[in-house]
């Protein structure tokens, strides 16, 4: 299975939207589409449902590159922003593993009222309340108030999973399975969520 390299990380080093983009489609979204193919497969054994892989295409840009980039897997085959949704993403110093309510779904309060309740998350996992931003946060620290943002704000965002830095020995080590079982810890979240 296909893994990012130094080189995935150097892609936010090209200039120019159009070079970018050359370099994205090149280097990182051949890698969304080998590993989001395997998590879906799995994924849509434990759901009992077909699940879609969807890879961003940054396509509304006509000025900025894009300073991350990301591929999710949702119920939808349209779409994904509408529910809770599995993404596999990349900054220029860090790969994500999230489970994402982003964008303001329909069913917002409900995933933090469900959130609220069942958040007894593994220790190394962080959180994010803004996906166009590279911040995240331990579990360990504020969590209870990220979740209510979530649900007393519109435009309130929460992703939650795993981070695997650009440098971590993790990468001389075996990241596949490392990512691959980050995505089945989030199965039954993203299962009860999307009920």
């Amino acid at each position: 299975m296909k893994c990012f390299n130094e080189e995935s990380f150097k892609v936010f080093d090209v200039e120019g939207l159009d070079e970018r983009m050359v370099a994205i489609r090149a280097n990182i979204q051949p890698i969304f589409a080998e590993i989001m193919a395997e998590v879906s497969a799995r994924l849509s054994d434990d759901v009992g449902h077909e699940t879609f892989v969807h890879i961003a295409q940054h396509r509304r840009r006509t000025r900025y590159a894009p300073e991350n980039t990301w591929s999710a897997i949702s119920d939808n085959k349209r779409g994904y922003k509408s529910q809770a949704h599995l993404q596999l993403g990349i900054w220029d110093n860090y790969v994500f593993m999230y489970l994402s309510i982003i964008d303001n779904p329909a069913k917002r309060e409900q995933y933090a009222d469900y959130l609220a309740e069942h958040h007894d998350f593994p220790d190394d996992f962080v959180y994010s309340l803004d996906h166009t931003k590279p911040e995240f946060f331990s579990v360990t620290e504020g969590l209870e108030k990220g979740i209510q943002r979530l649900h007393d704000v519109k435009k309130g965002e929460f992703e939650v999973g795993r981070i695997i830095s650009r440098d971590s020995k993790i990468w001389q080590e075996d990241p596949q399975t490392y990512i691959l079982e980050t995505f089945e810890a989030l199965f039954p979240l993203y299962q009860h969520l999307n009920a």
